[in-house]
């Protein structure tokens, strides 16, 4: 059988990140993915204009009908908007006791533009970092959650926060190659992948919901969290273009 991945995200009408991104990324890695959609977005592959949060009460009626029908594996989260959704995913989560939790702490796009409210941040920290198996930001979101600067403060400030495990993405740091760098209570762990040319819209919505795919499959969390970069790279070196913004990446089957 599949395994079922409740994913809770925004919608990019441009199709290249977003509620878009996870359904391709955990459908090539096998799963099936069940959704509730945080927010409307106003966005290309060039640039957010804005985006409009679905009401708490609606998405609480959704959860409802899900859980009534449905067993779930794993948890992707995404853009959340503000603290009232938040709150009403740690709610959720903790109706699901034990299902392994991947937060990407969204708070721009890829290519510029806000998703969140400015006190977004404090409530990822509090109600929803400790409720997570993995959290999946990637620098300037670790700089910005944790308000250290540099990947290793920003790590080490984020565990602090109850997550047990955060890996920090490097496709935004000044480094010749991509550097990914997990933390852990225990140890740590570093890839370094490939620059590649160009830039790449949904790419953290591919490794977290691809991460989440492999979750689901009863994978270990480091080998989950290795080959979902893999798949992150495969996907980018298939990148192309559909507008006239940044490349969307080809998240076709992964075996």
């Amino acid at each position: 059988m599949k395994p079922n991945i409740l994913v809770i995200a925004g919608h990019d009408p441009s199709g290249g990140a977003g509620i878009h991104a996870d359904i391709e990324m955990i459908h090539s890695l096998g799963g099936f993915a069940a959704t509730l959609i945080t927010g409307l977005t106003v966005q290309n592959s060039q640039d957010v204009q804005g985006f409009e949060l679905v009401r708490r009460a609606l998405l609480e009626r959704q959860a409802r009908a899900l859980l009534e029908d449905m067993d779930f594996d794993a948890v992707k989260i995404g853009m959340t908007g503000s603290p009232e959704i938040i709150d009403f995913i740690a709610q959720l989560l903790d109706q699901l006791p034990g299902v392994p939790v991947v937060l990407d702490p969204v708070l721009a796009a890829e290519a510029g533009g806000s998703l969140s409210g400015e006190t977004v941040p404090s409530a990822l920290l509090d109600r929803l970092f400790p409720r997570a198996t993995v959290a999946t930001p990637n620098l300037p979101e670790a700089e910005q959650l944790s308000g250290q600067a540099g990947v290793e403060a920003a790590g080490r400030e984020l565990l602090r926060s109850g997550c047990p495990a955060v890996l920090i993405t490097g496709s935004h740091d000044d480094t010749p190659g991509v550097r990914n760098h997990l933390f852990t209570p225990e140890d740590g762990r570093q890839w370094e992948w490939e620059r590649l040319a160009g830039s790449f819209h949904g790419s953290g919505c591919t490794l977290a919901s691809a991460c989440a795919a492999l979750l689901a499959r009863g994978e270990d969390l480091l080998p989950a969290l290795e080959k979902a970069q893999s798949c992150v790279d495969t996907s980018l070196r298939r990148a192309w273009r559909a507008g006239r913004g940044q490349l969307i990446p080809d998240r076709r089957q992964h075996d």
